[in-house]
């Protein structure tokens, strides 16, 4: 049985950040919202209570029951974790005189403390609460303190119960791992043997004992998630996976026949399908960038099924789903709001009545591609960016045409071979260009024109959900405009998008 640190999430921006730590030790850890609690048997070393952008006062604030975890597992309260256990057991948490938020030092460590077992006297912390304890219930012991904060941290007397009000997780707190490894290692004693090796091991063989001899069809992108499931599934049932890969007129330039080709070198059985007549039909005359999503979404459902049905006896769809993905979908306040429907192949065990197999749901994106490198799958494949499923389709604002797929799929050619020749691909983690319904004047020869305009776009993120714009050198891009505006007829003007995400997002529709 895998040995696991469980997480329960009380809602916070950082809880994500807290499994992705724990991983990193080599440690198994799963993350549950605080009020969908799991059932805790033999597997489960120890808990880890997440923050929370709630304060204990609150009316509605997270009182889950501790009594099935509080005195029989070890028990590590972060921030809201800390105040949770200060406040509901005979302390008290007030609001802060002052905001704890940010940088400080630690300036008394009980290092009699096996929690902060090799963490230095002074060592930086990030602190983000607006309240604080202020008085600790009776059995309750300080074992850290900052020069505004008196109880940073606190062990609970003849139990295995740590908090700390600041974040391990981050990476302001400069010895937050070493911390987070002493809780996992030695309070827990978990073997660190959680592994991209041991990963495959174990996967291959749950999937041959789920799927049996059963046919299953996978849909893959070209991207790095489907690619990696598609590995895994193969090596586990052979000849019973069909995988499809459908050119939706809205892939970058000869990505169709490239991906294809790699593919039949990975060895997997796929099947190639030209829809783009079909998707470039239905997106005529569309504008609206939800329709737009929508339309290929349901275009792709519909070419998938089609295919799907001729093969014989087919009785599970496999997914590329990830870990991110189930954790949004079973948060503390339900599915997030909107912002703009996802591409997925949402709707097709429906429609198809099939079972589900999800092989990589269970890890996050940056171990998907450890797990890649155990399979021995291409570095350039692994390496990849990011692609939008609505391919080039969200990158032509306005309507989509032929015409112009041909043309942002031309000036995107050239950037991102561009990234690559410089140097500069590995360093961003995703970037395209970006089709303007907007036009302008120039001049080229003696001749004016009257043409497009595209954004080129490039960020760093980890995950996604925020991402920096990147600071790409201006001969490289002084270079791209030069090489798009002279070899890409039609465009006669370039920008570069310098938004950060959140305000903006990665994409622009």
């Amino acid at each position: 049985m895998q040995e696991k640190i469980l997480i329960l999430d009380f809602g916070s921006q950082y809880t994500q950040l807290i499994g992705r730590k724990v991983r990193e030790l080599n440690v198994y850890c799963e993350i549950h919202p605080f009020n969908h609690f799991p059932e805790i048997d033999e597997s489960v070393k120890g808990v880890i209570l997440s923050g929370s952008p709630y304060s204990v006062r609150d009316e509605d604030a997270p009182r889950p029951d501790l009594s099935e975890i509080k005195g029989k597992l070890p028990v590590l309260g972060v921030c809201y974790g800390a105040q949770y256990m200060a406040h509901f057991y005979g302390g008290e948490v007030a609001p802060s005189n002052t905001r704890e938020y940010g940088r400080a030092n630690l300036g008394f460590i009980d290092h009699d403390c096996i929690l902060f077992e090799n963490i230095s006297l002074h060592s930086q912390v990030w602190m983000s609460h607006g309240d604080t304890i202020v008085k600790l219930p009776k059995n309750y012991k300080v074992i850290a303190s900052t020069e505004d904060v008196n109880f940073a941290a606190y062990k609970v007397d003849d139990e295995k119960t740590w908090a700390i009000q600041f974040h391990p997780e981050v990476y302001h707190t400069t010895e937050g791992k070493q911390l987070l490894q002493n809780f996992v290692t030695t309070i827990c004693g978990c073997e660190q043997n959680w592994t991209p090796d041991s990963f495959v091991e174990t996967t291959v063989q749950e999937l041959k004992d789920q799927l049996g001899n059963d046919k299953v069809v996978l849909g893959l992108s070209g991207g790095v998630d489907s690619s990696v499931a598609g590995v895994l599934l193969n090596k586990a049932i052979g000849k019973n996976l069909t995988c499809i890969f459908v050119d939706n007129g809205l892939l970058r330039k000869n990505e169709f026949e490239d991906v294809l080709h790699s593919y039949e070198d990975m060895g997997l059985n796929v099947i190639g399908v030209d829809a783009r007549k079909k998707f470039w039909d239905d997106l005529a005359g569309v504008t609206d960038p939800e329709q737009k999503r929508k339309i290929i979404g349901r275009n792709f459902i519909e070419v998938f099924d089609e295919e799907a049905h001729k093969i014989q006896d087919v009785k599970w769809l496999a997914q590329g789903t990830i870990y991110p993905d189930v954790i949004e979908s079973v948060s503390v306040n339900g599915p997030s709001a909107t912002i703009k429907s996802h591409h997925n192949v949402g709707g097709l065990p429906e429609k198809m009545k099939l079972k589900v197999v999800e092989p990589l749901k269970l890890l996050f994106k940056d171990e998907v591609r450890r797990v890649g490198a155990a399979l021995n799958i291409k570095k350039e494949l692994l390496g990849r960016h990011p692609f939008p499923g609505p391919g080039l389709g969200i990158r032509i604002l306005g309507d989509v045409t032929p015409e112009k797929v041909s043309m942002l799929q031309e000036a995107d050619a050239i950037f991102i071979n561009g990234l690559k020749s410089w140097g500069l691909y590995d360093e961003v983690w995703q970037a395209g260009v970006m089709l303007l319904p907007v036009q302008s004047v120039g001049v080229m020869g003696d001749e004016r024109t009257y043409e497009n305009t595209v954004a080129l776009r490039a960020v760093t993120s980890t995950d996604g959900m925020t991402a920096d714009w990147v600071h790409l050198p201006y001969d490289f891009m002084a270079k791209m405009s030069n090489e798009i505006i002279n070899k890409v007829r039609g465009i006669n003007r370039v920008v570069y998008d310098i938004s950060s995400k959140p305000p903006a997002t990665i994409e622009w529709e």
